[in-house]
């Protein structure tokens, strides 16, 4: 049923798509497209044709190397030993040993520039997609890869004591008569000589190795770790301990190709439990959504690449998805509600790796037309528990031997012993040439004098990357007019850049250069420079955001950089990491600050972590706007800046003023970090009084860190924190009108990072200091400075330092803000009570430390 008249609109405005009435109340039925399971059939002639001998023969060895490794990690887990090598890892190991062959047989049908996201269960991934890489790249990129990855410390780590093991029968040539064609991939390259392939197999197995033991060499310098590790110049992309998590970061780097023109295709891999995962849903609404191919430039070739693949081993931890946990009994089916398309849904039988390969390379054709996205169902068993600790008493031994009997690998080498691919003596050679690989990486990986732990310091130094990245491509930034032509900039022209007027007049709103117009010129400014620069979220586009910051870049965007996303807070963040860790600058904007648990997973353990576990590798160039609001009741007026502000890996900025809005915004559109920008609704609409000269014209960024001293005092230190700045700076005009105190007050525009100096200096001349903010007292990031401040400069304090935030209740309805979010009585109150008794002051509220402990009673 089509819904859009005519049905395929390309025009830039979804106001062109009229939903008539008469077409969507006509009585008709929906009919869903069949669900392909299971539909491969083995043909020996037609594999040889499409993959040639020696992949066949490499696809074996990568199960057979994979099996080895998971084994050999299983034993050290569980026994501490393996081959008379001793080792006690502390860490996890969650093994996916007898699912070899759904992930080598996926990774047949890749290049390395698709791109693999995984789970927590992802060893085989990690490897097959490397060896996968390793194989069918030419001698010399390979080699570069190697030297360049980590300035060749791994390479020669593996070159001087890892020497290259033969690997069984040759399978770099063809049966007798026989050709070799290439096949999938789209752009193979050469075969890389014996020698080198067998000397990246080494660099491979030994930097998954050392990475999961936490050393210094492994790919992510050990901090990533068994659950995270990666290998971005093979394609293999961060592996999540999250279920599902990676299906909305997926679908962002898939946003990213499609956007800048990448090649490649993005698989997200999953378990079947993650069909539960709300980020799993909206990713897949998300890559649905019909914009791509009704509304963006058809140059880009339709929706983004992206191929949600769930491993379907049947359990989730010890739950059984079929019969107990889940109710779709095929999970292909999942797919048949999301799009006409189905999302080309199929069940694929995982433990023949051809059957994979074959339906990975039906699937990347579609993906790459741009008819995506696409929904795999891929069959598979795990062997081993849900970790080595596991004993499967949900399983029964039955069931596990049943699976046993068909075992993926042992299968697979009989298929190819039956057609002659291989002998008894040639799977006898490889097998001990791959214990003896696994030996040796284990004699470099387990001394700690051989592969040492990464440093505290380097821990330390990889938290931000510290960089400014004007552009990320030297491309032409692609706008439908240059931003001197649009009518909102032309207009801003004429806007008078200060709140008053040369006589001293408040300038009328019509003419008032406001915070939000501060925020659009910066906006404006990084999309004229960075190609890679795009933006997202709810009502984005021609509404201009709910708070109109964004009206005005409709016309000069094409909506491949701007555009509307679904309501789905997770995959909006979820896919600015993906695009922003694939190498563009992301700007995506939750509506409200309550909504941030919502995006909960993919600010704190996605967004904030990355740069970190990837030990420098990638880089977070995600800016997330995030309004305050106000007015709204209790589940849209929360100030939760201290949630970001808690978690490590995350910068936390909050300006109060249109300058600071701008030059903040232009600090963060600058840098390679993950920045969460916060803006109170409050303030959208003021104009700047602390700039003499106004809002500066032009480029400028506010110095990273620095609060500003809005008005110099030597009585008292007023520290602010968002709109709370105009609150105070109230208390402060009645402290010296009333009682002669001088209040310095300082704007702290900066969570994290936030430089002291200023605070101290302020407090050694004052000797007294009270923080206020709009967020709720308990908790309050404040409270932190203040413990900060007492340490930092107890010598010279008179009195313990104050935090008045909102009350601990909900936030209430607008007519009851009063009571609620910090007035100005409440600072000279609080000023009196529990730091300087003013005289003649007679207190409007209750802020005395017995009311402290009243509410800390009763947990309000």
């Amino acid at each position: 049923i089509s819904y859009l008249l005519p049905p395929q609109r390309t025009k830039t405005m979804p106001k062109t798509q009229l939903i008539h009435p008469d077409e969507v109340r006509k009585a008709s039925k929906i009919r869903i497209k069949d669900i392909p399971v299971n539909r491969y059939s083995p043909n020996w002639e037609k594999e040889v044709k499409t993959w040639g001998v020696p992949r066949l023969i490499d696809a074996y060895y990568h199960m057979l190397l994979i099996r080895e490794f998971e084994t050999a990690l299983d034993s050290i887990k569980k026994t501490g030993t393996y081959h008379g090598i001793e080792y006690s890892h502390a860490g996890p190991a969650h093994l996916s040993i007898g699912q070899e062959a759904a992930a080598v047989g996926q990774c047949m049908a890749l290049s390395p520039r698709d791109f693999i996201f995984g789970s927590h269960r992802s060893h085989g991934e990690i490897l097959a997609k490397c060896l996968a890489a390793a194989f069918t790249m030419d001698e010399p990129a390979l080699l570069e890869v190697m030297e360049d990855y980590w300035d060749g410390e791994i390479l020669e780590m593996v070159r001087k004591d890892l020497p290259g093991t033969h690997p069984g029968p040759p399978a770099a040539s063809a049966a007798p008569g026989e050709s070799v064609p290439s096949g999938p991939p789209a752009e193979p390259g050469s075969s890389a000589g014996a020698a080198v392939r067998d000397l990246a197999v080494n660099f491979i197995l030994y930097g998954t190795m050392a990475e999961i033991f936490a050393r210094k060499a492994g790919f992510n310098r050990g901090l990533g770790g068994s659950m995270h590790t990666f290998f971005p110049p093979f394609g293999s992309m961060p592996n999540n301990a999250i279920v599902g998590a990676s299906a909305d970061i997926a679908l962002g780097a898939a946003l990213f190709k499609r956007i800048n023109r990448h090649e490649g295709i993005v698989i997200a891999n999953i378990g079947d439990a993650s069909a539960g995962c709300g980020p799993v849903w909206e990713a897949i609404s998300m890559a649905s959504m019909d914009q791509y191919t009704t509304l963006w430039d058809p140059e880009l070739k339709g929706a983004p690449p992206v191929l949600f693949n769930f491993f379907n081993n049947f359990y989730g931890m010890g739950g059984q998805t079929i019969g107990e946990t889940m109710g779709f009994g095929t999970l292909a089916r999942i797919g048949a509600g999301v799009n006409p398309q189905g999302m080309h849904a199929e069940r694929v039988d995982g433990y023949n790796p051809l059957a994979v390969a074959d339906a990975v390379a039906r699937k990347k054709r579609i993906l790459l037309a741009g008819k995506g996205p696409v929904l795999l169902d891929t069959i598979t068993y795990r062997l081993s528990g849900h970790s080595p600790s596991d004993a499967s008493s949900y399983r029964t031994k039955e069931e596990i031997e049943l699976w046993q009997s068909g075992d993926c690998l042992a299968a697979y080498e009989t298929y190819l012993k039956d057609h002659g691919a291989l002998s008894e003596d040639a799977v006898a050679e490889m097998r001990a040439g791959v214990t003896e690989k696994l030996i040796k990486t284990l004699e470099k990986a387990v001394p700690l004098d051989i592969s040492p732990r990464p440093s505290g310091q380097f821990i330390e130094s990889v938290m931000f990357s510290g960089r400014k990245v004007e552009r990320f491509a030297e491309r032409s930034p692609e706008m439908l007019i240059p931003a001197a032509e649009n009518p909102r900039v032309k207009s801003l022209e004429t806007k008078i850049r200060t709140a008053l007027t040369p006589e001293g007049k408040p300038v009328s709103p019509a003419r008032l250069f406001a915070f939000r117009d501060a925020l659009f010129e910066a906006m404006m400014h990084r999309f004229s420079i960075d190609p890679t620069m795009a933006a997202w979220g709810e009502e984005n586009r021609d509404w201009g955001g709910a708070f109109a910051v964004y009206r005005g870049l409709t016309e000069s965007l094409p909506y491949h950089r701007l555009f509307n996303s679904s309501i789905s807070e997770g995959a909006i963040v979820g896919t600015g990491i993906g695009y922003a860790l694939s190498g563009g600058r992301a700007v995506v904007e939750l509506m409200y600050c309550d909504f941030l648990g919502r995006a909960g997973d993919e600010v704190f353990n996605q967004m904030a972590k990355w740069q970190s576990m990837s030990a420098g590798i990638l880089q977070m160039p995600l800016t997330l706007r995030v309004s305050v609001g106000s007015k709204y009741g209790a589940q849209h007026s929360q100030d939760w800046t201290a949630l970001p502000a808690h978690i490590p890996g995350l910068k936390v900025y909050f300006p109060a003023t249109p300058a600071d809005a701008k030059g903040m915004l232009n600090l963060a559109l600058a840098g390679t970090d993950p920045v969460v920008f916060l803006e109170s609704q409050r303030l959208y609409g003021i104009g700047e009084q602390f700039e003499p000269g106004g809002v500066p014209r032009g480029y400028y960024e506010t110095p990273e860190g620095r609060p500003s001293i809005r008005r110099g005092g030597t009585d008292i230190t007023l520290i602010t924190l968002g709109a709370a700045l105009y609150t105070a700076l109230k208390a402060a005009d009645r402290l010296a009108e009333t009682h002669g105190l001088q209040s310095e007050v300082i704007d702290l525009r900066f969570v994290n990072p936030l430089d002291y100096e200023i605070l101290i200096e302020s407090v050694k001349k004052t000797g007294r200091v009270l923080l206020t903010s709009d967020a709720a007292e308990r908790g309050s990031i404040l409270h932190t400075v203040a413990a900060n401040l007492t340490q930092l400069a107890f010598d010279y304090l008179d009195a313990p330092p104050v935090v008045i935030g909102a009350r601990n209740w909900i936030s209430p309805a607008a007519e009851l803000e009063g009571e609620f979010f910090p007035q100005p009585e409440w600072i000279i109150d609080a000023v009196h009570e529990r730091i300087l008794p003013l005289e003649g002051h007679r207190p409007a509220t209750v802020q005395t430390p017995g009311e402290l402990i009243r509410r800390a009673r009763g947990g309000v």
